[in-house]
């Protein structure tokens, strides 16, 4: 069995005592060590090698979304999970399109946020294709108003960003995009499910991105969805 390297990072001493007390009992996990604000975050990473930082969003000093735009940027970064107390909002949204691998509620049961730790680990994103489509309906809601000038500027970079693909793996990104999982993509578009692993693999690669999770946003930008679900 694989250990799992975790850091916990949350400004609130009681809530990393729990943490830890939580996570600290799966016996594939190992509390490497703790911090209390995002500036600590490079030197505990740099010292301590965790696979996965368990970041919480909101913190006093430097918050969890600019440590972790900050700590994903680095060549070789950890994993991130974002703790969080909202289930969709802005910021949530900004630190996975920074590269977070998903979050997880802070009155998450003990249980899922040990299965979110080794899902990370295993390099599978947290969120599911029905949270993923929450998402993409939430950004939907907040975006502003259409016409709005950050909107068509967006939405260029994302089609540009887009055009680099070959026809098939557009049409598997926009499949992500529309909350798909992989059985349900290979179904649609009648190919194995390795087969869509392999053009996931390829389109995170082509687009330098870090998860499906900003597949999906990306895919949202350009404005390739039916609607907030892409059914």
């Amino acid at each position: 069995m694989t250990t799992i390297r975790l850091l916990l990072v949350d400004d609130d001493p009681l809530v990393r005592a729990g943490l830890a007390l939580m996570l600290g009992g799966a016996d594939d996990i190992e509390i490497v060590g703790e911090g209390a604000d995002g500036d600590q975050v490079p030197e505990l990473v740099d010292r301590l090698a965790p696979d996965v930082v368990l970041m919480d969003i909101r913190m006093p000093g430097t918050d969890g979304l600019t440590a972790t735009e900050r700590l994903r940027a680095r060549p070789g970064a950890p994993e991130v999970v974002v703790l969080t107390t909202f289930h969709a909002d802005e910021q949530v949204l900004r630190a996975l399109r920074a590269g977070a691998a998903g979050f997880v509620l802070k009155d998450t049961p003990p249980a899922e946020i040990v299965a979110a730790v080794r899902r990370v680990a295993a390099g599978d994103p947290v969120l599911s294709p029905a949270v993923t489509r929450q998402l993409m309906s939430h950004v939907s809601t907040t975006a502003g108003p259409t016409g709005s000038p950050q909107e068509p500027n967006r939405r260029t970079r994302a089609a540009a960003r887009l055009a680099l693909l070959a026809d098939r793996e557009r049409e598997v990104a926009v499949a992500v995009g529309e909350g798909r999982s992989n059985a349900e993509i290979a179904a649609a578009l009648y190919m194995s499910v390795p087969t869509v692993k392999t053009h996931v693999s390829r389109i995170l690669a082509k687009l330098d991105l870090n998860n499906r999770v900003q597949i999906a946003l990306l895919v949202h930008d350009a404005d390739l969805l039916d609607g907030p679900d892409g059914r």
